[in-house]
């Protein structure tokens, strides 16, 4: 086998530390260290990506805030998915009673097949879990309110969850971009829903001094 220059290698090693959590498929149900909780914000994920899809979320009936996107477990590093589970899959009327709070039963279900298998849950337990976790963090009143475009530091929207949820600390929540617009708030949570530090391969702040946040519709 070639080796790699002493240079090539020093780099390798260098881009894949800087490298985003890896996944692990099929895993065993049930083990893992804590929950993300990711909140995404629907105005700047229909501007992107589901207004071309024509997703029900996105219709102008709607006024989505900070909407459930997930509930998923975590290791310590990386984090499991698709996990081969004993639990059934959830019918098609628990899915769509997830829709008030994820925005549609698609995401219910996709969530469950990549995610909430992976927690051992039921379908059942595992929504009504995540809907618990969604309840616990509260939403600040001034991203309810947004009724035109604005850009700030996304470090701004990071402390206004702060500032609305005591006991949260920035070292418990990451504030996530995509194409110039915040896309997620996402909080690390004990299994039993408690607020928690991130580890640090999800620790990682957007750092954007203007990213756009599209209104609520």
């Amino acid at each position: 086998m070639r080796r790699l220059p002493v240079r090539a290698l020093s780099i390798l090693l260098a881009a894949l530390a800087l490298a985003g959590p890896a996944a692990a498929r099929g895993e065993k149900a049930g083990i893992f260290d804590y929950y993300i909780l990711s909140l995404s914000w629907p105005p700047n994920w229909c501007a992107l990506e589901g207004d071309a899809r024509h997703d029900d979320q996105c219709d102008p009936r709607h006024d989505f805030s900070f909407t459930l996107h997930g509930l998923w477990p975590q290791y310590n590093r990386g984090y499991p998915s698709y996990c081969p589970s004993i639990q059934r899959p959830p019918s098609r009327a628990q899915t769509a009673a997830m829709a008030d709070v994820m925005g549609s039963g698609g995401l219910a279900w996709h969530e469950w097949n990549k995610h909430g298998r992976c927690t051992g849950l039921t379908a059942a337990a595992y929504y009504a879990k995540a809907r618990a976790a969604y309840d616990r963090i509260v939403i600040p009143q001034v991203f309810r309110q947004l009724n035109r475009a604005v850009k700030l530091p996304a470090k701004v929207v990071e402390q206004a969850f702060i500032e609305a949820n005591p006991g949260l600390t920035p070292e418990m929540i990451t504030i996530t971009c995509d194409r110039g617009r915040v896309q997620e708030a996402r909080v690390c949570l004990t299994r039993d829903l408690e607020p928690r530090p991130c580890e640090r391969d999800v620790s990682r702040d957007c750092r954007m001094p203007d990213a756009l946040m599209d209104p609520v519709r």
